[in-house]
């Protein structure tokens, strides 16, 4: 059976609600006058001459600063710069680019497929192939690094799937030995500005690896990011003078170049429109960068290219490798 309430208990309840109410509102007004006056007395009692609070760093900080650490730097802007042609040279339409450097001014260059890799030297101007050495048939011919040393230097070849990474002479390319590393190998180069150098080395991933140019013992490695997400497919590698790393980003018209210490991208270097229409119809990809140290130019090919193009940075200055 239903009931109603009394009367008098409905207007209890009535006059009850508003002076909750009243008592709470007066209750968060104190607690706010109360909050304030404690601030204003903390500040003039723990502040400096002009009377504000000295906070305590946050714990992370606080810790660095004790330790007398450095905070870390923010990444350098990223500056995107299209290549200037300067010249073009003939390139054997026919080699599948995977590495490509220049020393003595002539040009080093690894070509990879299965049965049809080798290491050249070729002639720049012509693209005549001076030297060359096959590769076994069940090896795909990678990037390429020249460690210097006696007799000019070795050459370190990488090979895609198999592991093994022979070591060839400069003059004669006289096989010298072997290094054996685990995952895939894509780009090498040499970096001279670390005592003992080292060998940066790609797989195809966003991440360089560091590795030793006596043993190829892997030393450290760093992931490379563009604006904090990484760079996936690094592929064919370039050491600069100051240190820095230039990386072919593999199905892309781009080249990166990469702060080793960080991994961070320090500039996009936009390579598009170097072939003709008809000229891409027959090529593949962009993969190969070599720097000439006499005038801070790139050179630049890519697979099945009939073209190597010697470039320059639009708005490049002296501290900057055109």
């Amino acid at each position: 059976m239903k009931t109603e309430r009394p009367p008098s208990a409905a207007a209890a309840r009535r006059l009850a609600i508003p002076l909750l109410l009243l008592i709470g509102c007066a209750v968060l007004a104190g607690w706010g006058l109360w909050q304030a006056a404690r601030s204003g007395a903390e500040g003039m009692g723990a502040g400096g001459e002009n009377g504000t609070e000295a906070r305590p760093a946050p714990p992370a900080a606080a810790a660095a600063g004790a330790a007398g650490e450095p905070e870390a730097a923010a990444p350098e802007p990223v500056r995107r710069q299209r290549l200037r042609v300067l010249a073009r040279y003939p390139h054997d339409p026919e080699s599948f680019t995977q590495g490509l450097l220049l020393h003595g001014g002539h040009l080093y260059e690894s070509t990879g497929r299965y049965g049809l890799s080798r290491l050249r030297r070729v002639e720049i101007e012509s693209g005549r192939v001076l030297a060359e050495r096959p590769l076994p048939e069940d090896w795909f011919g990678e990037g390429l690094a020249l460690v210097p040393g006696e007799g000019g230097g070795r050459l370190v070849q990488l090979t895609w799937l198999e592991g093994v990474a022979p070591v060839w002479s400069l003059d004669g390319f006289e096989r010298l030995g072997e290094h054996r590393y685990q995952g895939e190998g894509w780009g090498l180069c040499h970096d001279a500005t670390v005592p003992g150098g080292r060998l940066p080395m790609t797989d195809g991933s966003s991440r360089l690896t560091f590795r030793d140019p006596a043993t190829f013992a892997a030393t450290g490695s760093v992931e490379v990011t563009l604006d904090g997400r990484p760079v996936q497919m690094l592929n064919e590698l370039e050491c600069l003078p100051d240190g820095r790393v230039l990386a072919n980003v593999l199905g892309s018209d781009l080249i990166v170049e990469i702060a080793p210490a960080t991994g961070h991208v320090t500039a996009i270097l936009d390579a598009s429109g170097l072939l003709t229409p008809a000229e891409r119809a027959g090529a593949d990809v962009l993969n190969g960068i070599a720097h000439d140290p006499a005038d801070g130019t790139l050179l630049i090919t890519g697979k099945l290219w009939p073209w190597v193009f010697r470039v320059e940075r639009e708005g490049a200055d002296e501290s900057t490798p055109r």
